[in-house]
């Protein structure tokens, strides 16, 4: 089973599903905290949910948080569309997406990265 975030790697038209990603936008914010005009309470600022969701099904990254240097960061997925709650829904793997792909045809995922011990979190990615 691939993670949501592989699988936005791997999908659609010519292996590729049309996304956006947010890895220009993440590496600003870190620079501008890092040089100290961003506070640490303003980039760890992550909703209990999605904090809860990252311990729960968030899937390992193989990356150490940027931010506490000791959390280990975590991808959390979720979807919305008309068809789907007004609070979207999160998506535990590629199996659910696969799932969820034959059952709403319209619907956005978006990708956020989370650290579950600084509560760091940025959008990764939408498709």
């Amino acid at each position: 089973m691939y993670p949501v975030s592989e699988v936005f790697q791997r999908s659609g038209p010519n292996g590729r599903l049309a996304g956006i990603e947010y890895l220009l936008a993440k590496k600003d914010l870190l620079r501008r905290y890092k040089a100290g005009q961003v506070a640490k309470n303003d980039v760890c600022d992550a909703h209990p949910d999605l904090i809860r969701a990252a311990k729960a099904i968030g899937a390992p990254s193989g990356q150490v948080c940027e931010i506490c240097e000791i959390g280990d960061i975590v991808h959390v997925s979720y979807a919305f569309g008309p068809k789907l709650p007004p609070h979207g829904r999160c998506i535990a793997g590629s199996d659910e997406l696969d799932r969820l792909r034959e059952t709403v045809t319209e619907f956005t995922c978006y990708v956020v990265e989370v650290c579950p011990q600084c509560h760091w979190n940025h959008l990764v990615r939408q498709f």
